[in-house]
């Protein structure tokens, strides 16, 4: 038997497609890395292949995460962390450097263990996005496969200045960071235009515009010199509109859109990435739970709904809409990609079946690896993962998985370490739908 060779049979099949439903009785062959073919049970030759009975379970493709940052871990804190000065401790000298190694492989790998079978990291401590993503492609590190960006870009004073970005003041300097951040050769340019929730100075005012229009400008046109997209951190209209005009390729976030910034999103092609995790518990947890003052709490609701309704509007004008977990915010876990496919479900009114197809295929064509995996098809890469029962009823199955296939190689039965207080806030709130959040911005 060559066990590279494998036979995963009698399954319920859901290809990744818009409009899938479940094939029951189908086969899917891999060859090492590769899906060699999609039949249905008996139409093939299993001679020689480990066979791999699912038992009627629904085997899907791995989930897609286009937004994460590696080096936190969702656990909330009662006062805001000094990002700056946790980065300056843990860069500090070599045993603090091996334990950052340490993190970086465990977080992967939970997200791995969570199902998702891709990712793409936007923010890192210095280039240990790179590192981690070129560990797993040598088989030193048990990951998904990462798009990387490494360190961001800001500005002084700007969102993550110090610690996960650098800081340029001017021109000339944001395209010396471009070139400083492509010497490691990441996937991606990512840019901090705006604040956010936490560094908001004034209630109401979340999201407030910090990097101008030229930088903005001379690091789009640097970046596509060089190759790269550029995202980019945005949170209010404004910065949408900045961003939009002067080249960005994906908004990270998001805000409530005007006439304008849609004909700007079909204009460039540029791609909304949404993400309602890190921003539903300042919006609609208890203060004591959160942790989160009057301002923060008010400013979380005005960027959750401008979320919402920048990807309501982007579907509704077929604008391509992804989905990010923005995992390391408070709340926000490596483990939690299901529930952000939850929430665009509820939230944003598309049928599970669109949710998953986002979260899946969708998210794998934004990236530019619609041909590489997303989907359950012949001569993609064998990314997937297997439930018992049928997420199209219930997208919750998918926070318990019997199987992950990452890149050919079997995971069964995958365990995490989760965080009990976490899961027991963020369960109040798994079927959350629009009704309810109107109502309770409207109690405040």
């Amino acid at each position: 038997m060559n066990k590279d060779k494998k036979a995963f049979i009698n399954c319920n099949l859901l290809d990744g497609s818009e409009n899938m439903t479940p094939q029951a009785g189908c086969m899917v062959l891999t060859d090492d890395e590769k899906i060699t073919a999609v039949v249905s049970d008996g139409q093939a030759d299993l001679n020689g292949r480990e066979i791999i009975d699912l038992n009627g379970q629904y085997l899907m493709p791995g989930m897609v995460n286009l937004h994460v940052h590696i080096p936190a871990s969702g656990k909330p804190r009662k006062k805001p962390m000094d990002a700056k000065k946790s980065v300056n401790f843990v860069t500090s000298n070599g045993l603090t450097r091996k334990y950052l190694e340490h993190i970086y492989k465990f977080y992967v790998r939970t997200e791995l263990l969570s199902g998702v079978t891709t990712m793409r990291c936007v923010g890192g401590i210095e280039n240990y996005d790179t590192w981690i993503r070129d560990m797993v492609r040598c088989g030193r590190a048990v990951g998904p496969r990462i798009l990387a960006a490494n360190m961001a870009i800001s500005v002084p004073g700007g969102h993550m200045a110090g610690s996960l970005a650098y800081e340029a003041m001017s021109v000339e300097e944001i395209v010396q960071y471009v070139h400083e951040i492509a010497t490691d050769k990441p996937d991606l340019i990512k840019l901090m235009i705006t604040g956010g929730v936490l560094d908001a100075a004034v209630k109401g005012e979340p999201g407030v515009l910090k990097m101008k229009p030229s930088l903005v400008k001379a690091a789009c046109e640097e970046a596509h010199k060089l190759g790269y997209p550029v995202a980019a951190h945005v949170e209010s209209t404004e910065g949408v509109r900045v961003a939009l005009e002067n080249g960005v390729d994906t908004i990270e976030h998001g805000a409530k859109p005007t006439e304008d910034i849609i004909r700007l999103f079909r204009e460039t092609g540029a791609v909304h990435v949404t993400t309602l995790s890190p921003a539903l518990p300042y919006a609609l947890f208890d203060p004591d739970v959160s942790h989160a003052d009057d301002m923060s709490r008010f400013n979380g609701e005005i960027v959750f709904d401008g979320i919402i309704e920048c990807a309501k509007q982007c579907l509704a004008n077929d604008i391509p809409v992804g989905l990010g977990t923005d995992t390391g915010c408070p709340f926000v876990t490596h483990y939690d990609m299901w529930r952000e496919v939850q929430y665009f479900h509820k939230c944003c009114g598309v049928s599970k079946t669109y949710a998953l197809h986002t979260a899946t295929k969708r998210n794998a064509e934004i990236l530019g690896l619609g041909n590489v995996t997303g989907s359950i098809e012949a001569g993609k890469c064998a990314d997937f993962i297997v439930t018992e029962k049928n997420p199209l009823v219930d997208l919750t199955v998918l926070r318990n998985l019997s199987m992950v296939v990452a890149r050919g190689k079997v995971i069964s039965n995958p365990k995490i370490k989760k965080m009990p207080e976490v899961e027991a806030e963020l369960d109040k709130f798994i079927m959350i739908s629009p009704r309810s959040q109107t109502e309770h911005s409207a109690e405040n």
